[in-house]
Parts: structure tokens; sequence; C-alpha cells
């Protein structure tokens, strides 16, 4: 996929994201068609006989049509149709496509891709309507036709349903728009979002049997608080494969997972969307193993992100960013659709000028362990404060190799808190070596963690602590062997130390002991930026003298002497 980058994301299960992943290539298997259309109505995907059906959302009259494309993304027809096309659904057994017109619900056949019926309903010429097949029966929506602003709140919109080649009216109302949805988990489940509200600003969600006659209303809910924050924004709404959570896309909000018995928040939530990215569409596989969820977002900030239905699966989602010429900027609303099987996903994106394209997405067949291997290492044995600190170990991945190299993350915890610590690659044997510098004495324990590729689980954390000491110094001195009385003493030296860079104004502590044992204090050198320093003195015994230069250390540096012998004479 020309211009688009795929990240490997946090996404284990209890860790909090430190920082920002690193981007990969995207996976070859990823086609891009360019569609004929300037607005999205709706995407269909017909696993049965291996075609994705897409309809242009204008709002206008004329001949339109639905396009047709094949599971390659390759474009091999269209369903002609006298006026334009919004809402589609299919049929339990996919036989039967249902298309909504301004003004009648048509029929497609799927096997031979023909007209096969049409149903008046009421006109909605502007607006466009959502479809969807629940408890056998198919249900539309509709907006009134002489209103020009589709989304003003308003709005009352209807809820209908097909019999026959007529309608039936449900008698079921709002203010503002409506969307549908409903899914093979829960067949006899119609589940219905306010897109926008009226005055009171709180759009509601809802559910109904519709595996009766008429339809009976189940658990409602708005998401408002007491303040009136938190009020749902809907963009897309989607039934997990066994039917017990309905997934959100909510532009204010993210992705919301709901227990579909009562529409309260699943116990386990998805992660966040990445900063700045806004909901824009959510989508189960049928098989039940991966969810879908789609953004707008700009720049490389990932505008799709695909991972385990299961939200408690620590395994990292794939995130996508679509921010090229040639592959759109931003996931479409309800612009996500599954093959049955998991084995592709369908994701139509924009660039918000008219431009639109259908992606195929083929997330990996299966993913394989990954683990540490053997006991953590620290060069050097004993680290000290200011200075690097490698820690080395193995990873051990199953199954085929990455494509690129796979990176291990880690945390350093002290007595200042949790710190990111910089990625490190991991090369072909599995080796690698983390690099940090601790800034801080004593106890640090390092938790290093894999957190899955493409084709990798994330493997279980491994940790290490280490004793962070002070950082050594050291007293250089150059002293001449002999000197007299008259003349003096100077010794010239020099103290350096490691880690961090020792504090200005040292003052180092100098004392003479002469030949017989009597030491005393001389006056402390001070030392220059550079380390440096000197060491006059006018000794009064002759003999053997000796000299020593001794620095007291401070809160990050250990002490340091050195000593010089002078023999004084004359």
């Amino acid at each position: 996929m020309t211009g688009a980058a795929l990240a490997v994301a946090l996404g284990s299960t209890g860790l909090v994201a430190v920082g920002t992943p690193a981007a990969y290539a995207v996976t070859p298997s990823d086609e891009v068609a360019k569609l004929p259309i300037a607005s999205f109505g709706a995407m269909v995907v017909d696993d049965a006989h291996e075609r994705v059906y897409v309809t242009d959302g204008r709002r206008s009259s004329g001949e339109s049509a639905v396009l047709v494309y094949n599971f390659q993304g390759q474009r091999v027809g269209s369903l002609p149709t006298d006026q334009p096309v919004s809402g589609m659904a299919l049929s339990a057994d996919g036989a039967t496509l249902h298309v909504s017109q301004s003004h009648r619900m048509l029929t497609f056949d799927t096997a031979t891709q023909t007209r096969s019926g049409a149903s008046f309903v009421p006109y909605d010429v502007t607006c466009g309507r959502d479809v969807a097949v629940a408890g056998g029966k198919t249900w539309f929506t509709e907006t009134p036709y002489n209103d020009p602003y589709c989304d003003r709140p308003d709005n009352i919109a209807s809820l209908y349903g097909v019999s026959g080649t007529s309608h039936v009216n449900t008698g079921w109302q709002s203010q503002g728009r409506l969307k549908l949805a409903a899914g093979p988990g829960a067949p006899d489940r119609l589940v219905v979002g306010q897109a926008a509200a009226g005055a009171d600003a709180n759009p509601f969600l809802t559910t109904y049997d519709a595996s009766g006659e008429t339809l009976v209303r189940g658990p409602q809910r708005r998401f408002a608080d007491a303040e009136g924050k938190g009020a749902l924004d809907l963009k897309d709404i989607a039934q997990s494969a066994d039917g017990k959570r309905i997934a959100v896309a909510d532009g204010a909000y993210g992705t919301r997972l709901l227990d579909a018995s009562d529409l309260s928040d699943a116990a386990a939530a998805y992660q966040p969307l990445p900063d700045g990215a806004k909901s824009t569409a959510v989508a189960f596989s049928g098989d039940g193993t991966y969810v879908a969820r789609g953004a707008a977002a700009s720049g490389s900030t990932p505008d799709l992100l695909i991972q385990p239905a299961d939200p408690a699966n620590g395994t990292t989602p794939l995130e996508f960013a679509f921010e090229g010429e040639l592959d759109g900027l931003r996931v479409a609303p309800r612009g996500l659709g599954w093959s049955k099987d998991g084995t592709r996903l369908f994701a139509v994106t924009s660039n918000g000028n008219g431009g639109l394209w259908l992606h195929v997405i083929k997330p990996p067949a299966a993913q394989h362990d990954s683990r540490f291997t053997g006991a953590l290492g620290t060069t050097p044995a004993k680290p000290v404060v200011g200075e690097p600190l490698g820690i080395r170990g193995r990873l051990e991945l199953d199954g085929p190799a990455p494509a690129e190299p796979v990176k291990v993350t880690a945390v350093r915890k002290d007595a200042d808190g949790t710190q990111e610590v910089a990625a490190a690659k991991v090369a072909a044997d599995g080796t690698f070596t983390v690099l940090d510098v601790p800034d801080r004495l004593g106890e640090a324990t390092y938790t290093l963690r894999f957190l899955g590729d493409v084709t990798h689980r994330p493997a279980e954390d491994v940790t290490v602590t280490v004793d962070v000491a002070k950082a050594p110094t050291a007293v250089e001195l150059t002293a001449p062997a002999e000197a007299t009385r008259t003349g003096g003493v100077e010794i010239t030296g020099k103290l350096t130390g490691q880690g961090r860079a020792l504090p200005s104004g040292i003052g180092l502590k100098v004392t003479r002991t002469d030949r017989f044992g009597t030491t005393g204090e001389l006056t402390s050198a001070s030392v220059a930026a550079d380390g440096a320093f000197r060491v006059r003195d006018l000794p009064s015994k002759r003999g053997k003298t000796v000299y020593e230069v001794s620095y007291a250390g401070d809160a990050l540096h250990s002490g340091s002497s050195a000593r010089a012998t002078v023999k004084i004479t004359g």
C-alpha cells in the first residue's frame, strides 16, 4: 500500500503505553483500488460469491449503480439502478442484496447479479437510508425528503419494514437521523442508534427484537452524564460474531464496547485510539477473531487498528496510517467490512476532497509465540549513576522470521517512579542490548517487554534489578622527585570523574606528612573547569615528605585521593 505506514503499538493487557511505536513497512498483501465516485454511501461484503458492493452517497437524481468488486480489489461489474442508491444489506443466506433508492427498495440476486424485485417505500430523495436485515425481514430508515439539511437534529426520522412490494411503518420515530446494524451473531436483533439528537443533545442507542411480526424494543441507553458531558457522537455500529457485544464508533469518545444484553459497558474495554484520531468505523470479523477500528487522523497518526476482538487479549494491534495521495487520508464513516473467515478486511478511505479508495487488507492467518530465554546480563556488572548501562538478553520467535527487525522495549522503576527506556532492535540471532543511563542512586528494576509484531504474540515480561552506585572519581598527581626548602614544591594534578559532570568550585584537601610523621593540612587546591589543579608548598623540614590530595565526593560521585613522595633537600 503506497504511502501508508504500519506500526507496532503497545497492546499488552495491564501495560501502560510509554512512547510512540516505531513504524514498519506495510505488508505487500494489501491491495487498493481507486473508487470512481466522489461520495460514499455503504459497503456490503458477500462471502458466498466473494464480492464487495459499494454505493455512491450522492444526493441527486438520475441513473446510478452499485459498484461490484472481487476480493482482490478488482472491479468486476455493477448493478444498474435508475436512481442514486444509498443503504444496502445482505440477506442472512447471502442470496439477496437489498438496495435502497429514493422511492424504492430494490433486490438483486447475488448469484446472477440481476434485479429480482422492488418495493415502494416513502420518498427520501436527498438524505439516503440505512438498511439492515434482522429477524428475516428488511428494515430501513427515512428522513424527510423535502429537507436538504439532512443532519438537522430537529428532523423526524422514521423506521420502516419491507412487506412484499410495499412497506410497513413500525411507528418508531426520533429526532435526527438513525443508523441501523444487524449481524449473524444475533440474527433477530436490530440495533438502532440516533446519529443526532434534538434539543437535549443526548442521542440514544437501543435494540429491538425483530423475531415477531412487530418490533419489540429492548434496552436503551443515553451516554451523557448529569452535566451533559459524554453524549454519543454516533458514526458506526457493529455486533460481535457471537452476538454478546455491541461496538459503537463514537466520534467524541472512541470505540465503546457494550454488553448486548443491557447496553452497559463491557467488563473490558479496548485501549483508546491514538491521540488525535476520531472514531469513524468499527467492524468484527465473522469468525470472531478480529475487530477493526477506523478513524480520521492527520499525518502519521494511525487511522486503522486491527486487533483481537477480545479486549483482554494482549496481542499487539496492527496500526495503519493512511497519508498518501494514492491511499486516502482517513477511514470513511462506516467504511469497514470483513470477509466471514477474517482473512480479509475491506476498508474505504477518503481524502476529504471527493477521493475514495477501497483497500483489501489481509491480517496474518496465525500468530506465533515469543519468549525471552536465559538470564539477563548487565554491562558493566556494577552500574554507576550517570554512566551507560547495557542490559543484554535473547528473544526467541516461533514461526517465520520478521520482515523487519523487532524491538524490545523497557521501563526503569526506581525511587523517582517509572521511566521509559529507549527500545532496542533484536538481532537476527535473537540477541539484544537495551541501553540506559541511570540517574539515581540505589535499587533500579528494569522490566523488558516484547509487545509482539504482525506475526508474533507478545512475550512474557522479564525483569532484572541492579544496585546503582556512585560514579567513581580519580586524582592524578605529577610531582618532582626532589625539591629544596627554599625553592619549594609544586605539584600539578587533575581530578576526573565518570557519570555526570563534576560540580564547579571544588576544593581538594591537601595534607603534608614529613619524615617525622607530622601531618599538617595545607591550603585547599582549587579545581579548574577542566579538572586541573596546582599545589604549592614551602616545606620546613628536610627528608622524605608525603603529599596527599583528596576529593571527598558529592551526591553522585565517590571520593578519591592520590599521594606523591618528594625528597626535600637544602
